[in-house]
């Protein structure tokens, strides 16, 4: 019997993943990565600062598929095949132990992308998955059972599966060789990126961190928090970017120029903060305001906050006339920054958009309009939060695909 092959198209995580569990699944099957580039496994090189976010520390499927904007209701299903669980225990195997830490994020315990590079490497060399570099597929065609792979350097590789974990595309453009073959492609649109303020005063106090605010966007139903950090052109942190995630395609469609609304104090409203006042007022009656800050808020922004209140320096909490009470409680729940253009978040990279789930199967990431053609990561429409989520998502789906091939 002839051997069965496979093609992986792009060698990153859901890539590679897919390749040697296929490989390790069915010894029988000849398996090979295609990487248009020169570099393996990048974005794993740069992700969570070097480090790697591996997972999330989340063992809850209803609770894990809240964090993906696009494809939740897919994964939903999905993670009852290969879970954070499942991926755990997969490193752990292979020697590679995982840590969590206080915000669930989960990291190899070296602090050290290279261990998941070079545990995915030696499973390659051990299950003898071959890797073709600087390979771009230009068009891929089936031809009576088996699928022709055209490159763009006039090499033609013929496979018996494919499976397409390419990443997400930029431009639309780049995806036309999976339309040709009729699948529905979402434009894709960034996921992840911080918010432009060119020219606000607040980026004079770039480094600073506020460990829990709310972000809203106004007039709409997008809300986000968490914390914040401030840069030199605006705004990032986690509830920055976890807001740039679920109003992906409404902010592209803004042409990233909108409204943030940051409530500094997420624990008040205007209302409650308005009665918190009248009780600040009497028990530090005598007090500059400058020099008390009752909110635990840093205190270069605290001063900030004053200063873009009109508060004088010398004011005392009791002396605090009404306008500019009214305004600095405004300020503090409901201040208003205009944004104007965005700053893609390079180590977590993420596209919305890809191949719609609708026309994959769930349960084999099998296309449902072409046999033997596989999908996995972040090729398919599912982006996730920052924290782990898209790793998540290219273990998952690459695993289920893996386990589909390795039975054929």
């Amino acid at each position: 019997m002839q051997q069965k092959k496979l093609v992986v198209i792009g060698g990153g995580a859901a890539g590679f993943f897919c390749a040697v569990n296929a490989a390790r699944l069915n010894p029988q099957l000849q398996v090979t990565i295609v990487e248009k580039s020169s570099k393996l496994l990048s974005k794993v090189k740069v992700s969570g600062g070097g480090r790697c976010n591996v997972t999330h520390a989340c063992f809850s499927i209803a609770d894990m598929v809240k964090k993906y904007p696009r494809g939740a209701s897919f994964l939903k299903k999905a993670f009852h095949h290969f879970f954070t669980t499942d991926t755990i225990q997969w490193f752990e195997h292979r020697g590679v132990q995982l840590k969590t830490e206080a915000d669930g994020r989960m990291f190899p315990t070296t602090n050290n992308s290279q261990t998941i590079i070079d545990c995915l490497l030696d499973e390659a060399i051990k299950y003898k998955v071959q890797i073709q570099m600087n390979c771009d597929v230009a068009a891929i065609r089936k031809v009576d059972t088996q699928w022709v792979i055209e490159t763009t350097t006039s090499q033609n590789i013929t496979t018996d599966y494919v499976c397409v974990a390419a990443g997400g595309a930029p431009k639309l453009s780049q995806t036309n060789w999976l339309s040709k073959l009729g699948h529905t492609i979402a434009p894709p649109v960034p996921s992840l990126f911080t918010f432009n303020m060119p020219g606000n005063a607040i980026t004079a106090l770039m480094g600073l961190t506020v460990e829990q605010v709310q972000v809203k966007i106004i007039g709409e139903k997008y809300i986000s928090d968490g914390p914040l950090l401030i840069t030199h052109w605006g705004m990032s942190g986690p509830a920055i970017l976890k807001l740039s995630a679920h109003a992906a395609l409404l902010l592209a469609e803004k042409n990233y120029d909108f409204t943030a609304i940051v409530n500094w104090l997420p624990s008040y409203n205007e209302n409650t903060l308005r009665d918190q006042f009248l009780k600040l007022r009497f028990e530090l009656a005598t007090q500059k305001i400058q020099n008390r800050n009752p909110f635990g808020l840093p205190s270069r922004l605290w001063e900030y906050l004053l200063k873009t209140t009109a508060i004088k320096d010398d004011i005392r909490w009791a002396d605090l006339p009404s306008k500019e009470q009214n305004k600095l409680i405004k300020n503090l729940c409901a201040h208003e920054f205009a944004v104007k253009g965005k700053t893609t978040f390079k180590e977590e990279f993420v596209t919305a958009g890809g191949v719609i789930t609708d026309e994959i199967d769930v349960n084999t990431m099998q296309s449902k309009l072409h046999t033997g053609l596989f999908f996995a990561g972040e090729v398919i429409n599912i982006d996730g939060v920052t924290g782990g989520f898209n790793f998540q998502n290219a273990w998952t789906t690459s695993w289920i695909a893996a386990q589909a091939i390795a039975k054929e």
